[in-house]
């Protein structure tokens, strides 16, 4: 591994950066990733030829249930792990250096919400930590480290604790973040109704098989009518990457510089659209990935707009999927 890419990750300046970055992980990985090689070789794509980030094969999501993605010779040192609450085997991500991904998450975080220290931060993630390995708990874990308020932390059963000390943080004008799993805050919601204006309320999506599944613009709905905010906040990650989006409210969510979503065919998984507006399966180049792959091929259905901010619209049916099995086995 060249020792100055990852640290060209977090520099890029423009456009051309960051193609030119992708394109140096993009030989990198093909050369030094088994799985991807292989991946590649199946499709009968010569890397030589790829000349831009649109030409760059994405990897299936669902390799990382079946196979160590992996680039290079160096050892994991965390293995992160999804639920797998959808009736398939848990994904696995292999990391090699956790430090990069530190650095992924803390930068994003303070490029859209500034510093974690100024903040009281409260995580309901109880189907998160209630296992090992998630990649969620890890991040959340060590920006509520960074915290200047000791009453950040992971709650769970004792939410009138929580309500006390963000009602003492509102009281004293503090900046407050309340993240949590759709189904929890759902619950929170119903249960006690709280007034929670001037709190930054950020939910992570999934119900985890606990709740009935609804829209991202029904659960907002529900939620800001509960909790008198204006805007609910959205985080968009997987264990697959190393990076997240964010969105500041009406489920529209912006990237950092180092990583981009593009839109594939639904009807052909192997070809993404040229113009803004169309609907389809989302493509991830995530460069924080360097030592697995940095290009994934998610089963999220979605929509990209003009200035590259996109809209995540649910989970694509199995057709999109069936269209990769023979590249799978």
């Amino acid at each position: 591994m060249k020792p100055d890419l990852s640290d060209k990750i977090f520099t890029l300046k423009n456009r051309d950066d960051f193609d030119h970055a992708a394109l140096e992980i993009f030989n990198y990985q093909a050369a030094g990733n088994s799985v991807y090689r292989q991946f590649i070789d199946l499709l009968g794509v010569n890397p030589g030829s790829v000349d831009s980030p649109e030409k760059i094969p994405f990897l299936p999501a669902g390799f990382f249930r079946d196979h160590k993605v992996i680039t290079g010779e160096q050892p994991e040192k965390i293995v992160f792990e999804s639920s797998g609450t959808t009736g398939t085997s848990a994904s696995r991500h292999y990391v090699v250096d956790p430090s990069l991904y530190k650095e992924s998450f803390l930068k994003a975080f303070s490029l859209f919400y500034g510093g974690p220290g100024d903040y009281l931060i409260a995580a309901l993630l109880p189907s998160y930590t209630e296992r090992q390995n998630s990649s969620l708990v890890f991040m959340m874990d060590e920006i509520i480290k960074r915290s200047a308020y000791a009453d950040s932390g992971f709650y769970r059963d004792n939410i009138r604790e929580m309500f006390s000390n963000i009602m003492t943080a509102k009281n004293r004008k503090r900046k407050i973040l309340l993240m949590g799993v759709s189904f929890a805050l759902l619950d929170l919601a119903e249960q006690y109704h709280p007034d929670l204006e001037g709190v930054i309320i950020m939910e992570t999506g999934g119900m985890k098989g606990r709740r009935k599944e609804i829209t991202r613009g029904e659960l907002h709905s529900v939620l800001k009518s509960a909790f008198n905010v204006e805007a609910i906040h959205s985080e968009y990650g997987m264990t697959e990457l190393l990076s997240q989006a964010y969105s500041k409210g009406d489920g529209i969510f912006c990237t950092p510089p180092w990583m981009k979503i593009l839109i594939r065919d639904p009807h052909d998984p192997l070809s993404v659209f040229d113009e803004p507006g169309r609907t389809g399966g989302i493509n991830i180049i995530d460069l924080a990935n360097i030592h697995s792959c940095s290009f994934v091929s998610t089963e999220d259905l979605g929509k990209l707009h003009a200035d590259g901010s996109f809209e995540v619209l649910g989970r694509l049916d199995n057709s999109d999927i069936r269209g990769c099995n023979l590249l799978i086995e």
